[in-house]
């Protein structure tokens, strides 16, 4: 009996181990393919940490072919949020931003919401772990962060540029040799050749699990690219897109489908903080409605399609630049540090590489600021310029809008007839870039029907400008510093047929509208042979485009409450558009 009852234990015991051994076993193969579900081993030994990288040598500086860089005096720091929700407050000017923001020390930009946790001292005893740094699809850090951590803000400290005393990872410098060679003007016809090719050839990097909103929007490119033909649409007006049919089914699937997860971390004023009014007003109107919509928004970011990055490019740039200093590093630095945030908390960054996230950004100095740590993400950028990397199937063009009242962004809306457009063309602004001297060289003072100025006085209401708007017949578009002008949604504001002089620019909606059936593309060196373009163009042909100016004007305009195929509308539908079409199983 002795004998068989210690067989017996041994063999229940080495059941036991097997048992152990294999639970382990799956334990680890869980956290190896990092399913949703967390980060398993984290959470079972750890409590309350948040593990921080530390410093990179930059002595090491290729590290699976992306070259890192350690920024100098530019550090950043996470401080403890507990946020508390604050109501904005809309004022003429447009400027959103939470209460007591000293806009005059625009460095400091610590959230007062760390005092709910006591003081920042408290908030500093954060203990600090080595975390491996995973460079996959360009660079893709993965930050394990504990539950029980509420949120984080990204601070600044004294005054100073440089984001704070720790580092969470350098940003990686660009790799030039991934960037395929660009024709030096690219003009729309090849643009829609590229942007073809993007959809039978881009796709964004493979999930690492697959998911139900994975195969949604596989179906709805199915259901796009077999759109039943559209034939009469009293809202759609045909010839101004690409095919309308495809449109409008695209359309209703994100009406019906489309859920965006918003996320809640990060400090004012470079988050959450919308600018209304001035030449940015678009990321900033964008912003206001998408955290405040209903029927797209959702609290569950495991039903989302896409996962915005409610960052403002233009507080970016106010809150942090050194003025004359000419360098961003401190700016780049501070989203990268933002990303690894979102990273760290959420296992959705990881999922997909970036792949499903987006971001709306008009300042001009978005593309530059998100080409690394954000190069995978659909940006949709008012900058958006062929040849500083913007990436046809991915990206957005976004329209730069110049809001005067942020009550009525509508005010003057619409044009003269034709018969009171006494104007050939007209432009004014300052002199920007290396285009508009050229204009002004060849064109002011010089013919009679061209109304070629530089900056015209100042005028109450602005109604000189406008007032040239609404009377000619063709307003040039010419770019400034960069190819965005926020006069060619101005043209159409105004129902003045844009002329759009800005090689390599990427217009708005490219995705759908056909820019050519109701604008006039002139390619930089035609600028002397200017009138004789515009006067080749037959009356019917140019009474053609002034009604199809009139027509699409309806995707240009910024409504308080969105309304069906507006602004607002359409940047999401250009984001979901895209992000079909480079989804992949």
């Amino acid at each position: 009996m002795g004998g068989d009852f210690v067989s017996m234990f041994q063999l229940e015991t080495k059941k036991l181990l097997w048992l152990i051994g294999i639970t382990f076993a799956m334990i680890l193969s869980f956290q190896y393919l990092e399913l949703p579900y967390g980060n398993v081993l984290f959470s079972l030994f750890t409590s309350n940490k948040i593990p921080i990288s530390q410093t990179i040598d930059t002595n090491k500086t290729i590290v699976n072919n992306v070259t890192i860089f350690n920024q100098e005096n530019s550090t950043n720091e996470f401080t403890i949020e507990k946020a508390n929700a604050t109501k904005d407050s809309v004022s003429i000017t447009g400027f959103l931003l939470e209460p007591g923001f000293d806009e005059s020390n625009k460095s400091s930009i610590v959230d007062d919401s760390v005092k709910s946790l006591g003081n920042v001292s408290n908030a500093q005893k954060v203990e600090e772990n080595v975390v491996s740094t995973n460079l996959t699809q360009g660079f893709d850090s993965t930050i394990n962060v504990s539950p029980n951590v509420t949120t984080a803000v990204l601070s600044n400290d004294d005054n100073k540029s440089s984001l704070s005393q720790k580092s969470i990872s350098p940003v990686p410098k660009e790799n030039q040799e991934t960037h395929a060679t660009i024709p030096q003007v690219t003009t729309v016809s090849e643009m829609k050749k590229l942007l073809l090719q993007s959809h039978v050839s881009y796709r964004s990097m493979k999930p690492r699990w697959f998911s139900d909103v994975d195969q949604e929007l596989l179906q709805a490119r199915s259901e796009i690219e077999n759109a039943p033909i559209v034939k009469n649409d009293p809202k759609l007006y045909g010839p101004i897109y690409h095919n309308v049919s495809m449109f409008k089914r695209s359309y209703e699937l994100m009406e019906e489908r489309l859920k965006v997860y918003v996320y809640k971390e990060g400090a004012r004023p470079i988050l959450h903080s919308p600018f209304l009014t001035g030449i940015y007003a678009s990321e900033g109107w964008f912003m206001k409605l998408m955290e405040a919509n209903k029927r797209f928004v959702t609290k569950n970011p495991k039903k989302a399609h896409l996962f915005y990055l409610p960052f403002s490019s233009r507080m970016l740039e106010e809150a942090l630049y050194v003025k004359d200093s000419h360098s961003h590093k401190n700016l780049i630095q501070y989203l990268h540090d933002y990303v690894d945030l979102i990273a760290a908390r959420y296992s959705f960054w990881n999922r997909t590489g970036g792949a499903d996230h987006f971001l709306v950004g008009c300042h001009d100095w978005a593309p530059s600021e998100t080409k690394l740590r954000l190069t995978n993400c659909i940006r949709s950028l008012c900058n958006a310029d062929v040849k500083e990397g913007f990436v046809f199937g991915k990206d957005a063009s976004l329209p730069e809008t110049y809001v005067r009242n942020a009550q009525n962004p509508t005010r003057d809306l619409g044009g003269n007839t034709f018969k009171k457009k006494t104007v050939l063309a007209f432009f004014a602004g300052s002199m920007h870039g290396y285009v508009r001297p050229i204009l002004l060289k060849h064109w002011e003072n010089k013919d009679p029907d061209m109304k070629i100025f530089g900056k015209l006085p100042k005028a109450k209401g602005n109604s000189n400008y406008i007032h040239y708007m609404k009377s000619s017949k063709y307003c040039i578009c010419a770019r400034g510093y960069e190819v965005n002008s926020p006069r060619v949604v101005e043209a159409i504001f105004y129902e003045c047929v844009p002329v759009i002089i800005s090689d390599n620019f990427v217009p708005p909606f490219f995705e759908v509208l056909n820019w050519e059936s109701f604008a006039v593309i002139v390619l930089e060196k035609d600028i002397p042979n200017l009138k004789n373009i515009l006067l080749s163009i037959p009356e019917k042909r140019y009474l053609r485009l002034l009604m199809r100016v009139k027509k699409v004007q309806q995707h240009f305009l910024w409504h308080k409450n969105p309304v069906k195929y507006d602004l607002f509308h359409m940047i999401l539908h250009s984001i979901w558009y895209n992000r079909v079409f480079s989804a992949t199983s």
